[in-house]
């Protein structure tokens, strides 16, 4: 799995300014059958959460719930009231068909599994 990542959104120069992301934190395991990959993407639930995956790049969005009560004004915020966006180019041998993904207290786990054809086989001696 390539682990490059691209910034800028593909999308008219107005839509750029008026939407802002910033890019989460990533871990990305390798293992015999496939990838895992965790973002952090703290108050981001299932909802505000769209994976898109076009050929093969896959791309995370992930969009903040309103924290503040409706009654209340902010005095002090140490966080970015930002939403998140990264963009991976996956490797050719991930089975894009049985990727799965979950969101659990802000941190987005998703699976990608290699093709069978690419995963190791003992072969059986007669």
């Amino acid at each position: 799995m390539n682990t490059l990542t691209q910034h800028e959104k593909r999308t008219s120069e107005t839509q750029r300014e008026r939407e802002q992301y910033v890019t989460p934190d990533v871990n990305i395991y390798e293992t015999k059958d496939g990838y895992l990959l965790e973002a952090e993407m703290p108050g981001v639930s299932k909802e505000g959460l769209e994976i898109t995956l076009e050929g093969t790049e896959l791309t995370i969005t992930g969009r903040r719930s309103d924290q503040a009560p409706n009654d209340a004004d902010i005095l002090f915020a140490e966080s970015r009231p930002l939403n998140y966006r990264r963009v991976f180019e996956l490797d050719p041998t991930v089975d894009t068909t049985k990727i799965n993904a979950k969101i659990e207290q802000g941190v987005l786990v998703l699976t990608l599994p290699k093709t069978e054809k690419v995963k190791p086989k003992r072969i059986t001696i007669a």
